[in-house]
């Protein structure tokens, strides 16, 4: 598998990122917001936490303007698998690429803990490692992770089985407790929650890895 992590100026979880692939075997490449090309041959693209562009603006606003951000909307749009983590997935959401939008949380203060998460669906590329229903453990870290939609998109997404995953107690007032969602390919998926910082032992929790091996095991039998 063939992983590309994109960093804005704040990224800071693209590194995380990097070794969250390479832990389940992808060689990884990393490209700087500037570029307005892809390397050949990718299966998949990362884009990280972090606060691209300062969160000047909106949260995610300034970075989905940045020429890679182009490249990465075509792969997309022509089937290409796509993970955005926090600030990824506020990116990916003002792209267009996801519905909604990610707002302040509700306590207005920054969250950071050990998050229980329950599996809404198995059945995509990222995610069919787990159980649907499962119970896993992720962390999370973010000020703007309120993920924001009206009752007809929550209704929508969820009739489409298209919500990934859900808080167990929702640390930030996200519509309908929704810490994940897919596009309707299924071959996008933006999450608040940090995989990448629960997928290998010396983290204390490998409940992330299943995201990133599940992605290799989709790619080996595609």
């Amino acid at each position: 598998m063939r992983a590309a992590v994109i960093v804005f100026p704040g990224s800071n979880c693209d590194r995380d990122l990097v070794e969250g692939f390479r832990g389940a075997g992808a060689d990884v490449t990393r490209v700087w917001h500037k570029e307005t090309s892809l390397p050949d041959g990718l299966d998949v693209i990362g884009i990280p936490g972090g606060f691209s562009f300062g969160d000047y603006l909106r949260c995610g606003a300034i970075a989905a303007q940045s020429p890679i951000c182009r490249a990465v909307v075509e792969f997309a749009n022509k089937g290409g698998h796509v993970i955005g983590i926090c600030n990824g997935f506020q990116v990916l959401c003002e792209t267009g690429l996801l519905p909604g939008v990610l707002m302040r949380n509700a306590g207005l203060k920054f969250v950071c803990r050990a998050q229980k998460l329950v599996v809404e669906s198995a059945d995509s590329p990222f995610t069919n490692g787990y159980s649907k229903g499962q119970e896993i453990v992720i962390p999370i870290a973010h000020h703007d992770g309120n993920y924001s939609a009206d009752d007809a998109l929550v209704a929508e997404l969820r009739a489409s089985d298209r919500v990934a995953f859900s808080y167990r107690d929702n640390p930030n007032g996200s519509a309908g407790d929704i810490a994940g969602i897919f596009s309707e390919n299924r071959r996008v998926l933006g999450m608040m929650p940090h995989p990448e910082r629960a997928s290998e032992t010396a983290h204390g929790n490998t409940d992330g890895a299943l995201v990133f091996s599940s992605l290799m095991d989709a790619m080996a039998t595609a």
